[in-house]
Formats: structure tokens, C-alpha cells, sequence
């Protein structure tokens, strides 16, 4: 290989097999026993959920290029048509996993007395029972829908199990379908008192629904009963690029998303071609589309599960610290930002410290203002009702609602609408870009002048998230950084042309520019001979003119580390290109989510956190802010706590080779280390202290 063409496609990893190898990952947790038995469940779900969103964006767009006759060759040189037959073929053997992981965790949930029942398992009084509960709470919910001349093929809609069913009426075969309910739970109970022993039975909602499903078509002979489930393309295209119709634009696309194409259809094995026919002719498909499976479908709502009250089969709980109280005085928040910043890191330290501070904004006399950005918000979550209070105190409030942040839109339309009802400045970003940026501003007006103070962190303003994901967050009073947060706020709201900003990378203004020449400066100092490094951790790598980036600073000498949750199209551990870079993926726990950027600069270093992975949506396509760590303390912890523990992790760490396959590091010393469990020991002793 010529290490001087860095464009060779031997050189990286196609972006779309390495998710889904990250994919794999995560159902290794789900096979993994040293996990309790219901969060390897968990796990399960998250794998099958991440499949159908999988399947939902990547599978469709490549679809879609292909359609339209967009040629795309990735860095790894496969083209469109390729991609999408690897991407595919990876893709329904995943889906083959999940359903093989299934079946060795029944038999181990049947063991802590969990039992979930095949019809063949059901006795003569459980299927009495099911019957009336069929009766009762399901069958008033059903709606069948008959298909011939006089009736349309009915909207199927995403994600949505349904029962194709062939019934003999008036002499001729028709068909009907008949749609799974979602508004019931997918796991029925059964009475304990139906139950043998201590064990809590559970049988499917579909298999309750087949073996009742004759009384809803009286007086004809039902033929066959075939369970399908579709996956609809659910990537939000938005065509018009007028910002005052964007809210209404996003609403037209969501609403014409429900008649989307198909990018995977699941069927019984048993289904018979006819029927199958029906289906892909009516979908607008074809065969490729369809996978015929003997099992289960639908394994996102293993989820429910987890509701079980059994806590030795679940992870122990723990207490996460809050920097302040919920009715900490307002002048202690902002005193202890002004002199020193603070650092919380989620989900060891309580997501509460954030809405302390928002708490206090809304409080405190002296605030006049607060502005902040709203990606992925969750539901119920309580600093809508903080901004609409600080709002009706009369403090002017500005918050921009991303309407296009990916399967929340709905909900990110409803913030909006009631943020607005209530006087708030609502904006909603650009047409062609996201706003992916974290920030919260607040302005306070005292004798003394004009206090502002910034929270910027790698992490989405949701309460829920920061229960299970890893991120860090600052708070400042920093010169620099709230300057420079006041006029990207101003770039977000108004009209502004700012090429430079004082110390945050802001994308997709100038983020790739200075994160290149971050890099190439470490190979500066390598080659003067002076010692080198990087460490970055992401979410995903793909973009590949940074990569190309990497591996020359590699080329030159400089040690990088590359913690990266999924993503990663750079291939380490070549020599003479990357011989110098090493890769690893931390799956655990808690969903990884932080984005750390380090570099040594010859002693003089610098740190950033932020919501910018190194993707090219995240350096050209949407505004993103990489904000520096000043302050020495903080920038020590999170380089020799934070990094060092993922670094030294040789329990939940893969570490990736040239060739493209992950593998666990060896232990070395006394047994594995797990970065996870270390990071939750550490800050929770630190709250006994």
C-alpha cells in the first residue's frame, strides 16, 4: 500500500457495516451474563429498535439514491447498488440474531420464574380466560379492513404489526386485515391464581388476537391467518426552503411520511405466496424487501419488560449528586459560576444541577433574559414550564425548537406551538440545516453591569436521556465563551455573517477548519520532536477528508487515541499510514454520548466538549459548538479520570484492527476494569465525602 494515497479505499471501513457491527455490539450485551438477566433484555430491544431505525434512514435514503440514479461511491469504494445489497444481507442476518438471542433468554427468564407462553403452552383454563379478556378489553379496539373492488388496500402504518387474513365468503376468497393494536401492551398478563407456583406468565397480544381472530368475520370460514410487520421509510425530507413555512413544512412532510416507501417487510414463513403477492403489490415492493421469519417480530417492545418488579434481575440503583439544590439561592449558583466553572457528568451526576440553574434564572430578580437551544426535549419535561414561567415574569426568552430533530419532530412541534401560546420568542433554525448545539444563556442585569452566564455540555436538555447516556456539561462566566454564545445566539435568531469567534468552534462556520489545523499543529510538534497526542471521543468518525487529516498527523509521528462509540470508517494499525492510531468502542451500561477533544500542544493543552461527532452532517450541514475547557482542575479530571478510564476499560471496551473486527483487550494486572462501574464508584464517593 502507498502510504502517500491516502484516498485509497483500502483505508477505510464503509460507514453503513460499521454501524451495524456497532449494532452487534450492542446485542452482545444482551448475551453477555454478566449483565442481569432483565438488562440483557433491555439490551435486546435496543438492538432491535436501532435495527428498525436503521433499516427506517440508511436502508431508505440508499434506496431512494438508487432509485433516482444517485451514484454514490463511499471512501471504501462500494457504490450504491453495493451498499445497499451489503447493508441489506447485514442487515436480516441481524435480525436472525435477535430472534436466536431470544430464544436463549426465554428459557433464563422462565428459570427467575418469567414465563412467556406459546399458544401450545396455554392450558384449558388460560385460554377461557383469554377469551374473555379478548371479549372484553381487545376485540372493541379491532377494526377489520376488507380488500377488493369496493375497499381500498388500507393504510399500513410504520412499524405496525398486522394479520393478513383469508376468509371464504359468499362462494370466493377474500382477504381483510386486521392491525395489532399498539395502544395495548404486547405482553398480556395472566392471573396469578392461572399461574403454577410463583411464576408470572405473560402470553403474546398477537396470539390472543389469532386464536380469536374468527369471531370478527361471523358466518364465513377463515382460510389462513398471517402475521406481516412493515418498516417504512421515515427520513423527513424537507423541499421548501423558506423559513417562515418550515413548521408548516415539517407538518406536511410528517403527514406525508405515512404513505412512505417500504424498506423492509417481515412475514411468516408459512405465508403463502399468494398472499405475499397481495402484500408486495400493494406496497410497491419487491422480494428484496422481505424477510420470512419463523419467529417473533417486533423485539423494540421487549422493552416492556423492564416494568417487571424484579430488582435483583436489573442493575442496582445509585444516587447521582445535584452541584445545587432545587431551592438553591440564586446569587450561590451564579457566584460560584462567576469565580470558578463547574462541571457535571451525566448520568454519575444529577441532570438536576442543570435545572437548579434554570431554576434560579427563573427566580432571580436580576435576570433579564434567557435564551436556549431544543433539540431532543423528551416528554413532560419541566423546563418547558420554567421558560414559560421565566416568560410570564417578564423576562424576555428566546429558545429555538429544532422542528427537524430526527423522530421527534412531533413532538418538538407541539414545545413549539405551546412555547409560543405563551409570549416565548420561538425560532426554529434553518431550513437546510439542523441546530445541533447545546446552549443555555443567561443574561443578568446588576448595579455593577451585565452578568452573563453560559451552560454548554455534549448532551440533549432531556431529563430522561441523562439518566442513561453519557455526557459532560459546563457552566461558565468566561469572557470568551459568553461572548462568543451571545452571538451565536445572534446567528440563530437573526441575521449574521460572523466568519471568527473568540475561543468556541462553531460549525458549520469554522469547526472543520480549526479542528484540521488542531491537528496538524500536534504533527508540528511531532515532527519538531517534541511529544505528541490526541485523544478524541465521539460518538462516529466517517468524515474522510478528517480522516485523511488523522492519518497524516499519524504519518508525522503524534499518538492518537480514538474512543469512538459507533461509527468508525478510519481503519488503525496500518503501517505507514494509521500504525500510530488506536481505536476502541466502549458499550455498556450507559449509551456513551460525550464528545471529548484533547491535544497535547506541547505541554500548552487545550480540551473541547460538544455536540459535534466527526461526521460531515456534524461539520458542514448543522451548527454545532465545541466550547473549551479553561479551567485547569476540570481539564485535568476529564483528561486522567474521564479519558484515562475509558482508556484503561478492558471489560467493556472492543478495540478495532486493521482488517476491520473488534475484539476485547486483554486484562492485564488484577483482572478486567470496567470504566463504567469505576466512573459510578468515583462520583458517588465523592458525594459521601
Amino acid at each position: 500500500m502507498d502510504p502517500g494515497d491516502l484516498k485509497n479505499p483500502a483505508l477505510y471501513i464503509n460507514r453503513e457495516l460499521s454501524w451495524l457491527e456497532f449494532n452487534q455490539r450492542v446485542l452482545g450485551q444482551a448475551l453477555d451474563s454478566t449483565h442481569p438477566l432483565l438488562e440483557r433484555v433491555k439490551f435486546l430491544a435496543i438492538t432491535a429498535t436501532n435495527l428498525d431505525e436503521f433499516f427506517m434512514i440508511r436502508v431508505s435514503t440508499t434506496q431512494k439514491n438508487l432509485r433516482h440514479g444517485i451514484e454514490d461511491v463511499a471512501p471504501d469504494g462500494l457504490n450504491t447498488q453495493q451498499q445497499l445489497d451489503a447493508m441489506r444481507a447485514r442487515g436480516v442476518e441481524m435480525l436472525r440474531d435477535i430472534t436466536a438471542c431470544w430464544e436463549q433468554l426465554r428459557p433464563l427468564l422462565a428459570t427467575e420464574n418469567i414465563a412467556l407462553l406459546e399458544p401450545s403452552e396455554w392450558a384449558p383454563e388460560i385460554k377461557d380466560y383469554l377469551h374473555s379478556f379478548f371479549s372484553r378489553e381487545i376485540c372493541p379496539i379491532l377494526t377489520p379492513l376488507a380488500f377488493d373492488p369496493g375497499h381500498p388496500f388500507p393504510l399500513i402504518s410504520n412499524l405496525s404489526k398486522n394479520f393478513a387474513v383469508v376468509v371464504r365468503h359468499g362462494g370466493r376468497t377474500k382477504f381483510a386485515r386486521v392491525k395489532v393494536p399498539d395502544v395495548l401492551p404486547r405482553f398480556i398478563p395472566i392471573p396469578q391464581a392461572l399461574s403454577p407456583g410463583k411464576t408470572l406468565s405473560f402470553v403474546f397480544l398477537e396470539d390472543v388476537i389469532r386464536a380469536n381472530l374468527h369471531y370478527l368475520f361471523p358466518g364465513t370460514q377463515v382460510k389462513g391467518i398471517h402475521l406481516f410487520r412493515i418498516v417504512r421509510d421515515a427520513d423527513l425530507e424537507i423541499e421548501q426552503v423558506e423559513a417562515d413555512d418550515l413548521l408548516e413544512t415539517v407538518e406536511t412532510s410528517l403527514r406525508q411520511l405515512r404513505h412512505s416507501a417500504v424498506a423492509l417487510l417481515q412475514v411468516g414463513s408459512d405465508m403463502p405466496a399468494r398472499v405475499l403477492n397481495i402484500l408486495i403489490e400493494n406496497f410497491g415492493t419487491d422480494e428484496e424487501h422481505v424477510q420470512r421469519t419463523d419467529g417473533r417480530v417486533g423485539f423494540g417492545d421487549w422493552m416492556q419488560l423492564m416494568k417487571i418488579h424484579r430488582p435483583e434481575l436489573k442493575d442496582a440503583p445509585y444516587s447521582a449528586r445535584s452541584l445545587w439544590r432545587p431551592d438553591e439561592d440564586p446569587e450561590v449558583i451564579f457566584d460560584q459560576i462567576r469565580y470558578q466553572d463547574q462541571m457535571v457528568h451525566h448520568p454519575y451526576q444529577s441532570f438536576g444541577s442543570f435545572e437548579a440553574f434554570l431554576r434560579a434564572a427563573v427566580r432571580d430578580s436580576h435576570v433579564v433574559a434567557i435564551k436556549m437551544t431544543l433539540y431532543r426535549i423528551g416528554p413532560n419535561s419541566p423546563l418547558i414550564d420554567l421558560l414559560i414561567q421565566a416568560a410570564e415574569a417578564g423576562k424576555q426568552v428566546a429558545v429555538l425548537v429544532e422542528l427537524k430533530a430526527r423522530f421527534d419532530e412531533r413532538n418538538n412541534i407541539i414545545w413549539a406551538k405551546q412555547l409560543e401560546a405563551h409570549g416565548i420568542h420561538v425560532v426554529y433554525g434553518f431550513a437546510d440545516i439542523k441546530t445541533h448545539a447545546k446552549l443555555c444563556l443567561v443574561v443578568r442585569q446588576k448595579a455593577d453591569g451585565v452578568q452573563t452566564y453560559v451552560h454548554t455540555g455534549t448532551g440533549n436538555y432531556n431529563p430522561g436521556t441523562s439518566k442513561v447516556y453519557t455526557d459532560i456539561g459546563l457552566f461558565t462566566a468566561d469572557r470568551d465563551i459568553v461572548a462568543d454564545a451571545s452571538e451565536i445566539f445572534n446567528y440563530l435568531t437573526g441575521y449574521s455573517n460572523q466568519k471568527e469567534f473568540r475561543s468556541i468552534l462553531v460549525a458549520p462556520i469554522q469547526l472543520r477548519t480549526r479542528l484540521s489545523e488542531l491537528v496538524a499543529r500536534e504533527a508540528e510538534h511531532a515532527r519538531a520532536g517534541r511529544e505528541a497526542r490526541i485523544i478524541i471521543k465521539v460518538n462516529a468518525i466517517t468524515d474522510d477528508q478528517m480522516i485523511r487529516v488523522l492519518y497524516k498527523a499519524s504519518q508525522a509521528g503524534v499518538s492518537i487515541d480514538l474512543i469512538i462509540r459507533g461509527i468508525c470508517s478510519l481503519r488503525p494499525g496500518i503501517p505507514g499510514v494509521s500504525d500510530n492510531i488506536r481505536v476502541r468502542s466502549i458499550v455498556g451500561r450507559f449509551l456513551e454520548h460525550s464528545r471529548i477533544y484533547w491535544f497535547m500542544n506541547g505541554g500548552h493543552e487545550e480540551m473541547y466538549i460538544g455536540s459535534a461527532d466527526l461526521m460531515e452532517r456534524n461539520l458542514d450541514r448543522r451548527v454545532e459548538v465545541l466550547t473549551p475547557i479553561r479551567d485547569t482542575e476540570i481539564l485535568e479530571h476529564v483528561r486522567d479520570v474521564v479519558l484515562g478510564s475509558y482508556l484503561r476499560d478492558t471489560d467493556r471496551a472492543y478495540v478495532l484492527d486493521a482488517a476491520g473486527a473488534y475484539s476485547h483487550p486483554e486484562a492485564v494486572g488484577a483482572g478486567s476494569f470496567n470504566s463504567q462501574d469505576f466512573l459510578l464508584r468515583h462520583y458517588t464517593e465523592a458525594l459521601t465525602e
